[in-house]
């Protein structure tokens, strides 16, 4: 996976930007972080974007959360229409990134209308709180983690976000989402994880969450069954890749395409 650029090996989106990197725990979700993982190899690197340790006074793994004001404008770069992922290093919507800033990363996306934006957030509560005053294009997708019933109050908070395209990544699920509400979420990614410490993923558990976004009506995504890597188990699911997608992605306007020389 590449941190910062116009292509991403994730099943689910086309391209990554990081506007801002660096995050910390909230959750079971967070405990094997591949972006803690890939935060300290790019340390040792030596990736300038990755030496802020959060604490001056110690030496951590280069995860502290920093803005990249010089990456603002990235997609604007991007002649090719593209679905990006947008902080797969960080959370756009951790406290210590300023409503100021979050605006100007949601003034680039208005101002691309060309490509299609996933924003993915474990800090639901904040997103809620700000929402009213972000302006919400269109191609602007919002959604929140969903790894187990403990943080279920999440959707809530997404529902009354004004976003086009409303979804939820429950990965890596770690238990059963029975008591989950899809009214007004228009897509759910599941997977398990994956990495040295990976916790398996209850089978019963994901033919439950398809079960129920097929009876919903919503689309549906498999991305893995997880393991030491990411393709161990592979993604099929009762003899079928789920890679269902939300519809109509936002068409583009010609018109409105910046000039790129």
């Amino acid at each position: 996976m590449r941190v910062v650029g116009d292509r991403s090996r994730i099943e689910w989106t086309e391209a990554t930007w990081n506007p801002s990197t660096g995050c910390d725990r909230v959750s079971r979700g967070c405990d094997n972080c591949y972006a803690l993982t890939l935060a300290k190899r790019l340390k040792a690197m030596g990736q300038p974007r990755y030496q802020n340790d959060g604490d001056p006074r110690t030496s951590g793994p280069g995860f502290g959360v920093t803005l990249h004001y010089d990456s603002l404008t990235l997609p604007e770069k991007w002649r090719r229409p593209r679905v990006v992922f947008v902080n797969s290093m960080s959370d756009l919507f951790h406290a210590r990134v300023p409503v100021d800033f979050i605006k100007r990363v949601f003034d680039t996306m208005s101002r691309t209308p060309q490509h299609t934006y996933q924003v993915l957030t474990k800090r639901a509560l904040r997103l809620r709180r700000i929402a009213d005053v972000l302006d919400w294009p269109p191609n602007v997708w919002m959604g929140v983690s969903v790894e187990d019933s403990t943080v279920i109050d999440r959707v809530d908070h997404l529902r009354e976000v004004p976003a086009a395209v409303r979804f939820l990544s429950c990965e890596p699920l770690l238990g059963r989402l029975d008591s989950l509400n899809l009214d007004g979420i228009h897509w759910v990614i599941a997977g398990g994880e994956s990495g040295p410490q990976f916790r398996p993923v209850d089978p019963d558990a994901v033919r439950a969450l398809r079960d129920l976004s097929v009876t919903a009506d919503v689309p549906f995504f498999f991305k893995q069954w997880g393991g030491a890597t990411p393709k161990a188990g592979g993604r099929t699911l009762d003899g079928k890749v789920w890679d269902q997608m939300p519809r109509p992605v936002v068409p583009v306007d010609a018109s409105l395409l910046p000039i790129l020389v």
